[in-house]
């Protein structure tokens, strides 16, 4: 069976952009530059493009047209996972910032409350935060801090990253219980993260206790995997 023709051009664009002859930012040929230059109709143009997208290769921008995205991926790593964040990313040469999405009292979802060890829909604050590594939105940060904290630091929270937030107040974080699973983008997330409605994306659930054994906060950070990956390092016990 014969190639689709859109599947064809959107291969020779992704090597392309793999070898370098296209880099982040730059802008692809426009789908009446690829029907001239592949004797296409519009609508297989249209899906050579959509093709691209869809790989978290390229983005469209209404009326500007389609660029190559930033093809750097960011690497935390999970074997020493009390590093702040923002740390890991200095070490890598990376620029790290975040915006404060929302910052709230609500009451707690049935698995924070189990995570916290608190009454089913007790107060805690909720935080939602995006991260950008060189500029490129590459993960959603979502928590639920016990309330104590959440009125304490809310001010300090809206403008710093949690765990060193709490560690220059006395609050050191030290165990993290975390798993890594998958879920898709809903409507919110496709927007932040710049990914369709459905896309796969990485989730790293995690849990912090402080120096008490005391859980504290519960969350998630929910990434794109083209931008975002986990290393580990292990080692055997000595016998």
């Amino acid at each position: 069976m014969s190639t689709p023709l859109h599947i064809s051009i959107s291969e020779k664009l992704r090597h392309q952009i793999e070898s370098g002859e296209y880099l982040s930012g730059d802008r692809l040929p426009s789908e009446h530059q690829l029907m001239e230059t592949f004797g296409v109709s519009r609508i297989t143009a249209r899906q050579a493009v959509a093709n691209l997208v869809s790989q978290g290769l390229a983005i469209a921008y209404r009326g500007k047209g389609v660029f190559v995205t930033p093809q750097k991926k960011v690497t935390y790593s999970l074997s020493s996972p009390l590093v702040f964040l923002e740390q890991d990313m200095a070490r890598q040469d990376i620029s790290f910032s975040f915006e404060n999405l929302l910052l709230e009292p609500v009451a707690a979802p049935r698995d924070a409350a189990l995570a916290l060890g608190l009454a089913k829909a007790a107060p805690v604050y909720f935080q939602k935060k995006l991260f950008r590594m060189d500029g490129a939105a590459g993960a959603v940060d979502v928590t639920y801090l016990i309330a104590e904290l959440g009125e304490r630091f809310a001010p300090l929270l809206a403008q710093q990253m949690t765990f060193p937030t709490l560690a220059q107040h006395g609050i050191p974080i030290e165990r993290l219980d975390a798993v890594i699973e998958c879920t898709h983008a809903d409507y919110d997330l496709s927007g932040y993260l710049e990914v369709p409605l459905g896309h796969a994306l990485m989730v790293y659930r995690y849990t912090a206790y402080s120096c008490e054994q005391q859980p504290v906060l519960h969350g998630s950070t929910i990434s794109r995997a083209d931008r975002f990956c986990y290393s580990l390092s292990t080692r055997a016990q000595a016998s």
